[in-house]
């Protein structure tokens, strides 16, 4: 019986500090948020959402000109925002017109206007258009 009694409590006591060691770990972060949470605070803020804009727009550059035209965008962008983002009517966007297209998104997406962005505003329908722009 005294034997028996040890084993659980030994077991109880192996567990309990096993257990409290897995409270105690961080958990893995993983999806949008993570990749563009740069100061891990769990949010998004502007500056953040146009860096990552920035790594988009120069990884769709893919000829080095510094402007997209429609078909580097791979409808990213509606034609109602492209036009409206070319106030020069070149038919390209440069970098300064992508990453306005960036904040208008990032602002729509910011629900409750705290300047940043949290999980539940990134799954949201202005969320996922803002992310569209930033992979």
């Amino acid at each position: 019986m005294i034997t028996r009694r040890a084993t659980m409590l030994g077991a109880l006591a192996f567990g309990g500090s096993f257990g409290a060691a897995a409270a105690n770990a961080k958990p893995t972060r993983s999806g949008p948020l993570a990749a563009l949470d740069a100061d891990n605070d769990g949010t998004v803020d502007l500056g953040e959402a146009k860096a990552a804009a920035g790594a988009a727009f120069d990884k769709l550059d893919r000829d080095h000109d510094g402007t997209v035209d429609r078909k580097e965008l791979h409808g990213r962008v509606s034609a109602k925002e492209y036009a409206g983002a070319d106030p020069d009517k070149d038919g390209t966007l440069s970098r300064d017109e992508y990453l306005a297209i960036a904040e208008q998104r990032f602002k729509a997406a910011d629900s409750d206007h705290d300047g940043t962005l949290t999980a539940k505003e990134l799954n949201g329908r202005a969320g996922r258009a803002l992310l569209r722009l930033l992979q």
